[in-house]
């Protein structure tokens, strides 16, 4: 299954819901996605993972790299509604400490907007 977004804007917050498997593939294209969204200075952007159901090794290398990108510019890249398997999966390789998360949309704007 592709990987497949639509991207809302919700103030000066964008948020990508995905639906999908995040693959070295996909996530190369989603990776220029967030370039555009960076070249377009919109900095705080919103990962909705609760539709996607697997990501491989590559995909976690991936979503790094899109961390480190927009942390340069001086945005945040945060993850929401993470699926039980991407949750051990963040977990096991111990990126909780890296990314930020929320369980749901409320709260991840709630941090974003700092309420």
């Amino acid at each position: 299954m592709s990987l497949v977004w639509n991207a809302r804007h919700i103030d000066h917050i964008v948020i990508l819901d995905l639906s999908g498997r995040i693959t070295l593939g996909e996530a190369l294209i989603l990776r220029e996605e967030i370039r555009d969204l960076l070249a377009n200075d919109q900095k705080n952007i919103l990962l909705n993972l609760a539709d996607v159901s697997y990501i491989d090794s590559a995909g976690l290398g991936e979503l790094v790299g899109m961390l480190v990108s927009v942390s340069k510019r001086g945005g945040g890249l945060r993850l929401l509604n993470l699926q039980n398997r991407v949750q051990e999966l963040m977990q096991i390789t111990k990126l909780y400490s890296v990314f930020e998360t929320f369980p749901d949309e409320n709260t991840a704007l709630r941090s974003v907007r700092g309420t």
